[in-house]
């Protein structure tokens, strides 16, 4: 396991870039790996079948499959850029598991369709508002870490940078999500 980490240190001194990829299909334990699939289940399956295999939204649903998976791949990349820079000297960092790479899931999903109903921790929400609150306690969480000795074992700039990358991703690839998603959300009020 310790071989396929996300190392920073290892990544930059010993050439591992692979460490990249390989740590988002390893977890620390069941509860880490089930919480991601179930993640993974409810997001990934609704945007990979109803909008990148929508004949409608990309003629060639192959194409959109290249997408979805560009989408995966990269919030595992964009999730751990930071994190190496800031630990590429750091022989004790390392991190594991696929956050990232839900992350940017879920947050391209919330963009694509912001009025779905989401349940955080059990409170069901409109999407967009739950999307809010994710960001912005990852952020603070982010910014608890830097100010204090708080550790709570978790990346939170993971689940950060991937949401920024599925956000950023589809709004890059299809322009007109940005307008539909503003009034989607204020034709709801």
């Amino acid at each position: 396991m310790s071989k396929y980490l996300f190392h920073p240190y290892s990544i930059h001194h010993n050439k591992e870039h692979y460490r990249f990829l390989t740590h988002a299909f390893i977890h620390g334990d069941f509860m880490h790996l089930a919480f991601n699939c179930l993640a993974l289940y409810s997001f990934g399956l609704a945007l990979e079948e109803g909008y990148f295999g929508n004949p409608a939204v990309f003629k060639d649903p192959r194409l959109g499959k290249i997408y979805y998976i560009i989408l995966f791949t990269g919030g595992i990349y964009a999730a751990s850029f930071t994190e190496y820079f800031r630990n590429k000297n750091n022989p004790d960092y390392s991190s594991l598991g696929a956050s990232g790479a839900i992350s940017s899931i879920m947050f391209c999903y919330i963009m694509i369709s912001p009025l779905s109903d989401i349940s955080l921790f059990f409170f069901p929400m409109k999407g967009w508002i739950a999307g809010i609150l994710l960001l912005g306690v990852s952020y603070y969480l982010i910014r608890r870490k830097k100010t204090t000795d708080y550790s709570d074992n978790i990346s939170h700039e993971s689940h950060f940078w991937g949401a920024i990358f599925g956000i950023v991703f589809i709004l890059i690839l299809k322009h007109d999500v940005l307008a539909r998603f503003i009034n989607q959300i204020k034709n709801s009020f």
